[in-house]
Order: C-alpha cells, then sequence, then structure tokens
C-alpha cells in the first residue's frame, strides 16, 4: 500500500520527545548509560518491508537526536516470542531494552518481573492524553503502567467480491451462513478453500465461541476459573471446528494453521475468505487477490448481527533489565508516537490507539469502516491473569480445537480437558 507521505518525508520525522526523567521505579540494572547500541525487537508481520521502512525513519530521527547512540532492531516471528521473551528475562544480559509484545502478554510479563514501571513518563508524555482508555488499560497492571500503546486490532471477514460476483453470493449475515457460502465456494471452486481456518487460530476461533454466548473464563481482578467447557462455549468450539472438513478447509491442510497462513492464503488467491485484522490489510493489497475482495464485520448467530471480536493490538514497553533507561523510554515514545501510528497505519493498516489519529485514518481511509464497526459493536479480551501467557504458550486452545478436528476427542472431552489445564494456570498463577 502507498504510503501517505514519501518515504524521504518520513526519514525527515523527529518526535518532540523530551528525555524523561527517571522516576523511583528504576531500572533493575541500576544502570542509565547515555550511549551504547540499544536492541529492540519487534514482531515479524506478513509482508514485513512497510512496516519496517517506518522503523527504519523512526531509527534513524532517534540516532540523530543521540549522538555515540545506535539502534539494532531485530524482527521476531510472533508464535515463538514467549519462548525468546521468557529467555530475556531470564538472561539480562541477552535481552533487549525495547520490545514490542501483544497486550495479552502484560499481565504475565509484569507478573514477571520483566518490564519496566514507566508510569511516571507515560504520565508526562503530552500525547498520551488522547490514548484509547481501553488502549490505555492495555498496558496498566495494578494502576501502574508498563509501556505505550502501539496499535489496536480486530479482526473482520475478508472475502472474494470476483467469486461472490461469479456464484451469485451475497456476504454471509450469520454465522449458519457462513458455514454454507463457505461450502458453497468450495463445491463450486474445489481449487479454493472456502473459508480458510486454522487449527492454530486462537483469535479467530474465539468470535464463534463468544457469539454463541459463551465465555474463555468467569471472574476478575486474577481470580478467574475456566468456562470453555460451558455450554455455550461448547457450542461455538463445535461450530468452528466443523468448518476443518473437504467441504470447506480439509483438516489435513488446515489443522496445523495459524493466522499468519489463513491471511497468506487469502492474500494467493487460495480462499474464497477469511478471518483477518486491521492489521492484515497490507498483505492482502500486496497479494493476488488485490482489487478483487472487500472485508465486512463477522456475522454473530442472529442474522444481521456481529461476533464480538477479541480487542487485540500490541505495545511498545521497555525491559526491566536495560541499562539504558531514559534512551529506551524516548525510544519507546518516538515508536509509538502519533506521527509513527499514523504512518505505520498508511503502510500496515495498522488502527491507532490515539482517538484523534484513528479518526483521521478512517476519515481518509475507507478500508477502515468494518472494523470500526467491529469495535462500535462490542469487543471481548481475555482473562487479565498472569495465567494467560502461560495457557496462551502452552498452546492450550489450539490443543484443544486440533483434538477435536483430528476426531481424537468429542467437543466435551476435548473442552473438560482445556478447561483443566486452564483452571491449574489460573490456580498457579495465585
Amino acid at each position: 500500500m502507498k504510503l501517505s507521505a514519501p518515504l524521504a518525508a518520513l526519514l525527515t520525522l523527529v518526535v518532540a520527545t523530551a528525555c524523561a526523567p527517571q522516576s523511583a521505579s528504576g531500572s533493575a540494572s541500576g544502570r542509565d548509560d547515555r550511549s551504547g547500541t540499544l536492541r529492540v525487537w519487534l514482531f515479524q508481520e506478513v509482508g514485513n518491508e512497510p512496516k519496517k521502512k517506518v522503523v527504519d525513519s523512526v531509527v534513524t530521527a532517534f540516532e540523530k537526536a543521540h549522538e555515540h547512540t545506535d539502534v539494532a532492531v531485530e524482527y521476531i516471528p510472533v508464535e515463538t516470542r514467549a519462548q525468546r521473551v521468557k529467555a530475556a528475562f531470564n538472561d539480562p544480559k541477552s535481552a533487549p531494552d525495547v520490545i514490542e509484545y501483544g497486550n495479552t502478554d502484560t499481565a504475565g510479563y509484569v507478573h514477571d518481573g520483566g518490564l519496566l514501571d514507566v508510569t511516571h513518563e507515560f504520565g508526562t508524555w503530552g500525547e498520551a492524553k488522547d490514548t484509547d482508555p481501553t488502549a490505555r488499560q492495555s498496558v496498566t497492571v495494578d494502576g501502574k503502567v508498563y509501556g505505550a500503546p502501539l496499535y489496536v486490532g480486530v479482526r473482520a471477514l475478508y472475502y472474494r467480491t470476483d467469486v461472490f460476483r461469479e456464484l451469485g453470493l451475497r456476504p454471509p449475515r450469520s454465522l449458519a451462513e457462513l458455514a454454507t457460502t463457505a461450502r458453497a465456494v468450495r463445491a463450486a471452486r474445489p481449487d479454493l478453500y472456502g473459508l480458510v481456518v486454522g487449527g492454530a487460530y486462537t483469535y479467530g476461533a474465539m468470535p464463534f465461541i463468544w457469539a454463541n454466548g459463551g465465555d474463555l473464563a468467569t471472574g476478575r481482578s486474577g481470580s478467574y476459573a475456566s468456562a470453555i467447557d460451558g455450554a455455550a462455549a461448547r457450542k461455538g468450539i463445535k461450530a468452528y471446528t466443523s468448518l476443518f472438513s473437504d467441504t470447506n478447509c480439509p483438516a489435513a491442510k488446515c489443522a496445523g494453521m495459524g493466522g499468519n497462513d489463513t491471511v497468506t492464503a487469502f492474500a494467493a488467491g487460495k480462499a474464497g475468505m477469511a478471518i483477518g485484522g486491521d492489521f492484515s490489510h497490507a498483505a492482502v493489497e500486496a497479494g493476488k487477490v488485490k482489487g478483487r475482495y472487500a472485508v465486512v464485520p463477522l456475522p454473530g448467530v442472529a442474522p444481521g448481527s456481529i461476533a464480538p471480536a477479541f480487542a487485540g493490538g500490541n505495545n511498545i514497553g521497555v525491559l526491566k533489565s536495560t541499562a539504558h533507561r531514559t534512551l529506551a523510554v524516548d525510544l519507546m515514545e518516538r515508536l509509538a508516537s502519533k506521527r509513527t501510528q499514523s504512518a505505520l497505519f498508511d503502510a500496515m493498516g495498522f488502527l491507532p490507539t490515539f482517538t484523534d489519529v484513528r479518526q483521521q485514518a478512517a476519515a481518509r481511509e475507507p478500508f477502515v469502516k468494518p472494523f470500526v464497526r467491529t469495535l462500535a459493536a462490542g469487543t471481548k479480551f481475555v482473562p487479565a491473569s498472569a495465567a494467560w501467557s502461560q495457557i496462551d504458550s502452552s498452546l492450550l486452545l489450539p490443543t484443544m480445537f486440533q483434538e477435536v478436528i483430528s476426531g481424537r476427542k468429542s467437543v466435551d472431552a476435548a473442552a473438560r480437558s482445556a478447561a483443566a489445564k486452564m483452571n491449574d494456570a489460573f490456580g498457579s498463577a495465585g
């Protein structure tokens, strides 16, 4: 996707961020070096080059503002982040100074003592006042702030306009119609998946559970019990796993797919529909289906309704082990600034976390509208517990889906097993 400003202009971006004074909550290293190399870990995206260009412009401005300072950026796979970050927490010498992390990881990373408390700096950062309250909550644990929101992400339904026109289909208005439409596409076009789904695509499956009235867990303030084996949740699990068949997305090919895999398949012209995020837009635009797709909210159970989407998104934080506290906080704020978020929206389709920047983005780009509608219809989040990182990294929910897809367990048995393991995790997290 073409950037809204020439790259040459982006390279001149200098976010006016003053070096913040050190707060009482210092880094674990006890150091605040003002020169040297800062290491940064960011997530590798599907079609990462546009993101890299924006980040490179921020790094160029940062290095220009701080003499004798270099920034080394590494892009890491989202799927293996848990192992990489855990190792970094345990070995400060090999740890980065600044990281991008999923908003579902915040509570776990704080519980593990890995993230730096930046409450003071965030409070004195001029741009922070325009942060969406939900996004701000994603970096807040027990009233303290542990990073800066980078973008908010929700998923909706991508579909092939040319295929739908050819087959006389309309965008589905309910989950039941979604399934019949997917099978109609597959029947007429066996070279395509109807709706490409993934057995390892947790956040693509959750709307089916929520739309059917189920939930992941019940409770609050760190005290949770699994609800994944409840009757409504099991109905949602059945609806999702029933899509893994030769009449839509064969289990042999789709059971192991994650979210990036499904988006890649759709972008490559291998599927009639896919559940993708606003953050998937750039990858789809760069694919074979450019100009031949549209996006609508993922429907719910009732015709015309919208399924609750996961309120996803990523944040930028500073590791507590950093020896460059002031520099690292400055770089964090530059990476999460309004100007950077606007450029990332143009480059990648990431929805800004600043309300004013998001409104500007929606006004100039029509593709944002179905995602904004999805946000307005109501979103859901994972349990705000340190246990979620363990649940997520242990692949408890993908394992549950795959047990059903493979026929190894019934929906009831797989859900009971997953619930027991989730409760063990909630219990161990205190």
